[in-house]
């Protein structure tokens, strides 16, 4: 999760922490509770029913105490940018907001104002941080598990890459079996089953039923995941999904991990390419040895919340 926050903390304040910085560290303390809390059964009941919830002593009422910490960090960091802002030269995420607010600051229907900046950063930590780690965690238990497709991994990254450069994410495109792989691993893990809560913005009929505008709905992610008729092997895991029988790389439209439409995940481009680079990094060095044997039920994901979290494991890299 260190690193996965790192580059966050690059992209929207232009800096990174060293790990073991105590700013870091309590901010990354920070995140994990403020998740923890929004993953629980109250959270979760919390974020489905807030009118009730509201009034309903229990853990669900620390989260926003909690966020507070890192909001106000957040807020900080957008004073400096705003005291020493300069238009011409945008260093981070943080600038080029600031710069689109001054642009738009006669329009009095613009979403670019100061409380959606913190807002919408709070929002990339809290939901970029931790799903891309438990993404990656599901990863390893799953080459682990197939040690013939870690096997075809260093094939096509020796044979690509090589070992005297690292990946870069134009390495992608010619690497189609690793690319399948990863298509998989989101398909497979089901990170966020439930997707996260939408709001109807105008009422609506959806296959003969009526919604009206306001309506909160959850686009079940779960269902299209495993839908048989989009793969063959649905309660299996088969890099084959996403390969033709040329063996390259082909979409399926039944991926909808990062959900769809216009509110689909804003970081979803980043959060590829930090997988791709993560994964075949890592595996163009090591390869991944366990001393437990896993079952086809280890490597099935665990509901845990809002994620579908792996089981815990014990792995070690060696070097290549």
């Amino acid at each position: 999760m260190d690193a996965v926050s790192n580059v966050l903390f690059s992209i929207i304040f232009g800096s990174r922490y060293e790990y073991k910085d105590e700013t870091f560290v309590e901010l990354l303390g920070v995140v994990e509770e403020t998740y923890r809390l929004m993953s629980s059964p109250w959270g979760q009941l919390h974020t489905i029913f807030p009118q009730v919830m509201d009034y309903i002593p229990g853990p669900h009422q620390r989260i926003v105490s909690v966020s507070e910490k890192l909001m106000s960090f957040i807020r900080e960091r957008v004073r400096i940018s705003q005291e020493t802002l300069e238009p011409d030269s945008p260093r981070h995420f943080i600038d080029n907001y600031l710069i689109k607010m001054e642009k738009e600051k006669e329009n009095p229907n613009s979403a670019f104002n100061g409380m959606n900046l913190v807002a919408t950063i709070h929002n990339l930590f809290i939901a970029g941080a931790d799903t891309v780690s438990t993404a990656l965690r599901h990863t390893f238990l799953i080459i682990l598990y197939y040690p013939e497709v870690q096997e075809k991994l260093h094939e096509e990254i020796d044979q690509i890459i090589g070992r005297d450069r690292i990946p870069n994410n134009n390495d992608r495109p010619n690497m189609p079996y690793i690319d399948a792989v990863i298509h998989e691993i989101h398909r497979f893990s089901d990170l966020i089953p439930l997707n996260v809560p939408h709001t109807v913005t105008k009422d609506v009929v959806f296959r003969g039923y009526f919604i009206p505008k306001g309506t909160e709905v959850y686009p079940l992610l779960c269902t299209v995941h495993r839908d048989p008729t989009k793969f063959s092997t649905p309660d299996k895991f088969n890099p084959n999904h996403f390969l033709d029988e040329n063996g390259k790389f082909r979409k399926n439209d039944g991926l909808m991990a990062f959900s769809a439409g216009k509110r689909s995940c804003p970081g979803e481009s980043l959060a590829r390419m930090e997988f791709f680079l993560f994964v075949t990094t890592i595996l163009q060095n090591f390869k991944l040895t366990s001393q437990t044997r896993f079952t086809e039920a280890d490597i099935t994901p665990k509901m845990g919340g809002l994620l579908n979290a792996p089981i815990h494991y014990e792995l070690s890299f060696i070097p290549r």
